[in-house]
């Protein structure tokens, strides 16, 4: 059965009247996360989840990145073939179509990190936003929570914010088992993205940004190399 997501949608992407396309500088006057239907504003965060990689480590009982931990090495954070795509994968021209925005990050994937990163793929297909939506949703939730399906953080957490891409129930994006359900959550954050005008035309850390209401908007960008790798892999 397909859901109503429109009722769940920040304002900022149901508002005809607010789908105009935004610059970069007109972004980072943006404050707060996930505007809510109903709401006028939201808190600015104090920080890009701050603790969430604390928390990660506690829960699978290693350090994601570091030297010790269960995370093997692959294309999907190293890198490879960029130009000459096998059949049926997208080229790099329809992935990262108008280049990098500075210094790019990369983490190693686990195997929950890797499904979460099909599933946004598959559900990029089933709401027609392609591999460009593909790969600004990855990046999204790759700075939003390293591409794990985040409960609630305690201490730590951003609000009320959870799930692949911190969504807040409080604001309008779906109840707690909604948005921490990696299916519902994709198809939430897509469903906004293709409300944003123009949204294909944008830098992905704009389209980004434009959805999520950030305090730190240029975060996005710094992923767009892995999740381009990553699509590449995964499509």
């Amino acid at each position: 059965m397909k859901l109503d997501f429109t009722r769940w949608l920040p304002a900022i992407a149901t508002n005809p009247n607010r789908k105009a396309t935004l610059s970069v500088v007109g972004v980072t006057a943006l404050t707060g996360l996930a505007l809510g239907p109903t709401a006028v504003a939201a808190p600015i965060t104090t920080g890009p989840h701050q603790g969430a990689v604390a928390a990660i480590d506690m829960a699978t009982g290693r350090n994601p990145t570091g030297p010790t931990g269960a995370t093997v090495e692959s294309g999907l954070t190293t890198g490879g073939s960029t130009d000459k795509p096998s059949a049926g994968k997208p080229s790099r021209a329809e992935l990262v179509p108008h280049g990098v925005q500075g210094a790019q990050s990369r983490v190693p994937l686990d195997n929950a990190q890797r499904q979460n990163a099909k599933t946004i793929i598959e559900v990029a297909k089933e709401t027609g936003v392609g591999e460009r939506g593909a790969v600004i949703g990855i990046a999204t939730a790759l700075q939003e929570s390293k591409l794990y399906n985040l409960g609630h953080l305690g201490a730590y957490n951003d609000h009320d914010s959870q799930g692949l891409f911190q969504q807040r129930p409080s604001t309008g994006w779906g109840s707690v088992d909604q948005i921490t359900d990696p299916e519902y959550s994709s198809t939430a954050f897509f469903e906004a993205l293709k409300n944003v005008g123009g949204w294909q035309d944008l830098p992905l850390t704009t389209a980004a940004q434009t959805v999520q209401v950030s305090a730190y908007p240029f975060h996005y960008a710094q992923w767009e190399e892995q999740s381009a790798d990553i699509v590449t892999q995964l499509w």
